[in-house]
């Protein structure tokens, strides 16, 4: 407001003094080159500044000649220059070392002030393997405030290259407290859950959550699982702290099948049977798991082989479709020695037309042998599981396990464990499976204690069902049959212990 005052002020100003110029009397008289003009004062100093104004404005284009040329030379130099980065990033990127070494050199020549220079040397610099001058480039790029960040990240990967991780998390500590990035903040996570630091892998999380660099819902995870692995840590120590992370975890990730399992279980230790089984059931209709399966049937001390394949049935209700559920079923009822249950709840697997997993061989092979004693049904199940396709395993980074663990043994990394079936490079042809059971053909099998063998010649050593351990996940396609003693002695495992 006080501007816009003072301006109309200054116009007033302005008018009332020309006004009075023009009321002024006189004149103003000038003879040139016999030319005679007579006007007022006014018009005259008009003129005459009119008049000094264009000398000026021509006396000065005269003497900024030399400036304007200068400023065209260097825009042609800088806009050749920027031509030769954009060669050099694009030579640089299809992997042209000849073409992008020329061009680095054009641009060092040409535009040496310019930031991407430093950066297309140092793509050269990699492309030909020069770590040293890699190295110059990016350090040169972390004294300019404009490439700080990147010259740090070029750093940080060259110091990863040389397997120098201490100086590779200084650099990333030292990015993250410029400006939180997702490469720093990823960086500094995989340090702390690789040394197994807990606490700083939780603050770590939480600030690239206040930084934006990670979604609610990726960090929610990764906080369950950080949770998760502190529980695992204070399980013998501290259970009380343990319950408490445990069930953050499943409150931030219900899915989480490890989460459940040892809260599950911690829970039943304390004599919470009714808690542990509420959580085990509302996981199992979301991801049935035999973990899960596996803690709800052992859940109860002291209970009957009956009272096992009660609680199998009861927690197959949740997950009624699912594969794992018949298998559980089956595996109770094999204990129980309800053989009709196991094998209604096996034979929907094994029918004509479908593939069953190797476990499922294995578990019709328990029941043949447990009901019938039949070698050869045994012998014939056994073979299938040989050639059947994996079962679910733990996978991370192409590492397999039967446990799950919160980093990958491999990268370092968080929360790379996935539950899923090993993936097979090599399968052979799809069989045929073999004809249906019939229980009276069986029955008089049994009756007779006829037992099916090849010819003596190629007799095989006896194989028995119960010596044989759940099949793991091993790597190679075809794996050999185990081939146990000739007397495999008592046995001493019930069936749930081996086939889960």
């Amino acid at each position: 407001m006080f501007r816009i005052l003072l301006f109309l002020f200054l116009i007033g100003l302005a008018t009332m003094g020309l006004g009075y110029l023009i009321e002024q009397p006189g004149s103003l008289a000038l003879t040139w080159f016999g030319y005679h003009i007579d006007t007022s004062p006014l018009v005259g100093l008009g003129a005459i500044a009119l008049l000094a104004i264009v000398v000026w404005s021509i006396l000065r284009f005269v003497f900024n000649i030399p400036g304007l040329v200068s400023v065209a030379v260097r825009g042609r130099k800088r806009a050749k220059g920027h031509e030769a980065l954009a060669r050099g990033i694009i030579a640089a990127g299809i992997g042209d070392v000849r073409k992008a070494r020329k061009a680095s050199h054009d641009a060092k020549k040409l535009v040496p002030n310019e930031p991407l220079t430093l950066l297309l040397e140092a793509q050269t610099a990699q492309l030909t393997g020069d770590r040293d001058a890699a190295e110059r480039a990016f350090r040169a790029m972390t004294e300019r405030s404009e490439t700080r960040l990147l010259g740090l990240r070029g750093l940080h990967a060259e110091s990863l290259r040389h397997g120098d991780h201490e100086r590779a998390h200084k650099i990333a500590l030292e990015a993250q407290n410029l400006t939180p990035l997702a490469w720093s903040g990823q960086a500094l996570l995989d340090r702390y859950t690789g040394q197994g630091d807990w606490a700083a892998a939780r603050l770590c999380v939480a600030q690239n959550l206040k930084a934006k660099i990670t979604d609610p819902t990726t960090a929610a995870r990764q906080t369950a699982v950080i949770d998760t692995a502190m529980a695992m840590d204070d399980e013998t120590t501290d259970q009380e702290r343990s319950i408490k992370l445990l069930r953050a975890a499943v409150r931030k990730a219900p899915d989480l099948v490890p989460a459940n399992v040892l809260l599950a279980r911690l829970l039943a230790q304390k004599g919470k049977l009714r808690a542990a089984s509420k959580i085990i059931e509302a996981a199992y209709a979301k991801t049935p798991h035999p973990d899960l399966a596996q803690t709800y049937v052992d859940m109860r001390h002291g209970d009957s082989a009956s009272d096992r394949l009660e609680r199998a049935k009861t927690l197959a209700r949740f997950a009624p479709n699912s594969p794992e559920s018949a298998m559980m079923v089956a595996i109770a009822a094999l204990g129980a020695r309800d053989f009709s249950r196991a094998r209604d709840a096996m034979a929907p697997l094994v029918a004509s037309g479908e593939r069953p997993t190797a476990r499922m061989c294995v578990i019709m092979a328990e029941l043949e042998e447990r009901e019938h004693n039949a070698q050869g049904l045994v012998r014939e199940w056994l073979a299938r599981a040989s050639r059947a396709s994996r079962d679910p395993v733990w996978i991370a980074d192409g590492h397999w396990s039967k446990k799950w663990a919160p980093v990958s043994p491999v990268t370092g990394k968080l929360d790379v464990y996935r539950w899923t079936q090993p993936t097979e490079e090599l399968t052979g042809p799809v069989e045929e499976p073999p004809p249906a059971y019939e229980p009276s053909a069986l029955e008089a099998q049994a009756a007779s204690q006829v037992q099916l063998a090849p010819p003596e010649k190629a007799k095989p050593p006896e194989t028995s069902a119960a010596t044989l351990a759940a099949p793991a996940a091993p790597e190679p396609v075809i794996f050999p049959l185990p081939t146990p003693p000739d007397d495999p002695g008592p046995k001493t495992e019930d069936a749930e212990t081996r086939l889960y």
